[in-house]
């Protein structure tokens, strides 16, 4: 009887605890990529601003400018458009077994 609980013990932690520590890594992993690329990914939003603002300031002076803003609205919204049309294009082809 002593041998069957060890032996269940050993089965469980093997089954268990090794999966869990391994996606606990790889969600770590992927947590801190996230921010990285959030806080990059503003950080070029801002550089995107900041060129427009200084080496077009008279074509968006005066009424036009707002313009800037818009612009890297936009810009923003097209490059989060693209990761989630990547994102979604990626899930279902390796849900699909394809590469």
């Amino acid at each position: 009887m002593n041998e069957t609980v060890s032996l269940l013990r050993r089965y469980v932690v093997q089954e268990t605890l090794g999966p869990l520590k391994h996606i606990g890594r790889s969600a770590a992993y992927g947590v801190g990529g996230a921010l990285l690329a959030g806080v990059g990914s503003v950080l070029l939003m801002l550089a995107v601003l900041r060129v427009l603002q200084t080496e077009t300031a008279s074509a968006f002076a005066g009424n036009w400018s707002f313009a800037p803003y818009l612009l890297t609205a936009v810009a923003a919204l097209v490059a989060i458009g693209v990761v989630v049309a990547l994102g979604l294009r990626g899930g279902r082809s390796r849900r699909q077994g394809g590469s």
